[in-house]
């Protein structure tokens, strides 16, 4: 006889030993007692001998089954242990790049491209990692890529590679735009003049995030003062909430489109945009070194 590398059998069986009865082990293991004694009887069935003495004072392993109970233990943790090793063999083959995923750095622009990354490192396969876009957690997943995420997309500059301990590479530049509540009167028009803006609150990051949102900082405070420009601190789905709420104008780029659904995202004509792309560890393990290269070879290709 056999076992299969996840014995079901054996481990009831260490289960009903540790548990000292058929109906607590059932209830541990959420199954009926009928189906544990089942289990039981066809692993004495295949080992050939008695595990148990069934007496009025419940269950005693008998010398076979106490012999039996001290090797199980080894047994399913060394099999748990060769499955863990042949997984991570086939890993090592089969590279999985890790990417995080939330509202604000949607995954669509390297899913888009991926066809073509595959063309380049064809072993490479791809993992979506959804998190929760919060301060705390920005901070952490962009501190510690390559830990539990591999990468994350979004609109970065050298200020923010430098405050978050990561590295990025430009994909493309996203030009900035406006988003606003589809009940705010702007939001008929498929695009903005900047004197659209005038008498409305616009949402910018504060000054020192990105110089590129400085920059349209500057240019507005300098020639546009009917612009009443409000700070604020980080882009999660409270600050499209406040917005859609309050009928404040928010700063924001094309991907985010479908962020909040009752907030619109309108081009503005200016000539400001800020750069998107991938954002990765200082130190990238091989793995992300082949997918950035191969991602590197998609983009020139596609400026050709």
């Amino acid at each position: 006889m056999t076992y299969g590398m996840n014995n079901i059998h054996l481990e009831t069986f260490i289960r009903i030993v540790e548990a000292g009865s058929f109906n607590k082990a059932a209830e541990e293991l959420y199954i009926t007692s009928t189906a544990v004694i089942k289990q039981i009887n066809l692993l004495e069935n295949d080992v050939g001998v008695q595990l148990f003495e069934r007496t009025h004072r419940g269950l005693k392993l008998t010398k076979a089954g106490e012999s039996l109970y001290k090797d199980a233990k080894y047994i399913i943790t060394y099999c748990n242990e060769a499955v863990r090793r042949a997984r991570s063999a086939m890993m090592e083959k089969n590279s999985v790049i890790r990417i995080g995923t939330s509202p604000i750095t949607p995954a669509q622009i390297l899913t888009d491209l991926w066809p073509k990354i595959h063309e380049h490192c064809s072993d490479i396969s791809f993992q979506l990692v959804p998190f929760e876009n919060t301060p705390e957690n920005a901070k952490e997943i962009l501190k510690n890529l390559g830990r539990n995420i591999d990468v994350v997309t979004g609109i970065f500059d050298d200020t923010m590679l430098e405050v978050r301990q990561c590295a990025g590479l430009e994909i493309t530049r996203e030009p900035l735009c406006c988003a606003v509540s589809i009940y705010h009167p702007l939001a008929g028009k498929d695009k903005l003049t900047v004197q659209d803006l005038y008498g409305e609150n616009l949402l910018l990051m504060h000054r020192g995030w990105s110089h590129y949102v400085d920059k349209l900082r500057d240019e507005l405070t300098k020639n546009h003062r009917e612009i009443n420009i409000v700070d604020f601190d980080f882009y999660d789905i409270s600050i499209f909430n406040r917005c859609e709420q309050e009928k404040d104008i928010l700063l924001v780029i094309k991907s985010w489109d479908c962020v909040h659904p009752m907030m619109k995202v309108i081009p503005v004509e200016w000539e400001h945009n800020i750069p998107f792309g991938v954002l990765y560890s200082k130190t990238p393990s091989p793995t992300v070194e082949r997918f950035l290269m191969a991602v590197k070879t998609v983009i020139e290709q596609k400026q050709l």
